[in-house]
């Protein structure tokens, strides 16, 4: 009997979505494009007819010799993540649910990488290629066999963190590896410049950290790889034994400094250089944020205006982001040049503005 998720062939319900864009760009109807809907929060609102891709599901190829996964983007990212870990594979850059009906298309949209982004890489560096509906309902694939462009653009990467808004996802290849022989967590008592100072210390070394945390007084570590280079630099650092389930409650913030009801103030985060200074910003104590990306990406929260926390992390060389839904765009804003490119992808591709409209930002 068939999964109620796979009630009509792929093919069918490629066409049925195919249909519904065809008819919305010539009737000039905005989409809005919905996955499960677990990271509705990371962007603006869209005032769109939704288009599910929940029934567009399924992974379509898998060689794990090869290490590449193909999977459809309405894909739940559990059902994905259990397949790779049958075989002792996974998504290195470790990315986010915030909910248990998380897709595929919603990871690629968001383009959100968990703690070991650093030294792994983002969800851009994995995708090999995509297929893409387009505002005609025509498949399109890009990347990968394909190396198939539009104006010079590849889009393969483009529709990472483009939040569906210059057509729609329908497909994913992905680069995957094989999980470390070992792990092992550690918690250091230490204060924040101290802590900083270890960092670039220890990234001299060719030591196995892949996530490094500072908050509440202590940095936390995760050491992968070969056993023996697990327990040497273990010995090495020292530090008390720290839960491996930890990075899992961190990369699904759920620690307190992102939950915590004692504090209305909206919640950002700032990509930062490792070394710069804390943000200047009335109100915000360095010891109270959650350094993570050993210092390149900061949580805090302030009560000063959207444009103040923007200025200031573009002053520090990052960018902002506000993290707790409000009015205007969360995003700081695009410089010049960049704008005017996204402005011509958006019009090239999406010409009536049907695909997530406003969702990145008013003008696109």
């Amino acid at each position: 009997m068939a999964s109620p998720h796979h009630s009509l062939p792929d093919r069918d319900i490629s066409e049925a979505l195919g249909e519904r864009i065809r008819r919305a760009d010539a009737e000039g109807t905005p989409l809005r494009i919905v996955g499960g809907d677990t990271k509705a929060f990371h962007g603006r609102p869209v005032d769109g007819a939704p288009l599910s891709t929940r029934e567009h599901r399924g992974i379509t190829h898998y060689d794990p010799v090869e290490l590449i996964v193909s999977v459809r983007a309405g894909t739940p990212l559990a059902e994905l993540e259990a397949r790779l870990d049958e075989q002792g594979q996974r998504l290195p850059f470790e990315p986010p649910h915030f909910g248990d009906t998380a897709t595929v298309g919603g990871m690629v949209a968001t383009g959100l990488s968990g703690p070991r982004r650093p030294w792994a890489g983002s969800v851009r560096d994995f995708v090999l290629g995509i297929r893409l509906i387009d505002r005609h309902g025509e498949s399109l694939r890009f990347g990968g066999e394909v190396m198939k462009n539009v104006a010079g653009y590849d889009l393969s990467r483009l529709m990472v963190g483009a939040q569906g808004c210059l057509g729609l996802l329908a497909e994913v290849s992905l680069k995957v590896l094989p999980k470390p022989a070992a792990q092992h967590s550690l918690r250091l008592e230490m204060p924040l410049d101290q802590a900083r100072r270890r960092l670039i210390e220890w990234g001299r070394q060719p030591l196995p950290i892949t996530a490094a945390t500072w908050f509440d007084g202590a940095l936390h570590l995760r050491l992968e790889g070969g056993p023996g280079s697990v327990e040497a630099t273990r010995k090495c650092l020292g530090g008390d034994t720290l839960d491996d389930a930890f990075w899992s409650t961190l990369r699904e913030q759920r620690l307190d400094v992102f939950t915590r009801q004692d504090d209305p103030r909206p919640l950002w985060r700032l990509s930062l250089p490792q070394q710069a200074p804390t943000p200047e910003l009335e109100g915000v104590d360095e010891t109270a944020m959650l350094h993570d990306w050993a210092g390149a990406q900061r949580w805090l929260r302030s009560a000063a205006p959207d444009k103040t926390i923007h200025d200031e992390a573009v002053r520090l060389g990052g960018h902002a982001t506000r993290w707790t839904t409000g009015r205007g765009s969360p995003f700081t804003p695009l410089s010049p040049v960049l704008a005017k490119y996204h402005r011509r992808l958006k019009a090239e591709l999406d010409p009536n503005g049907i695909f997530n409209p406003g969702r990145l930002y008013a003008e696109l």
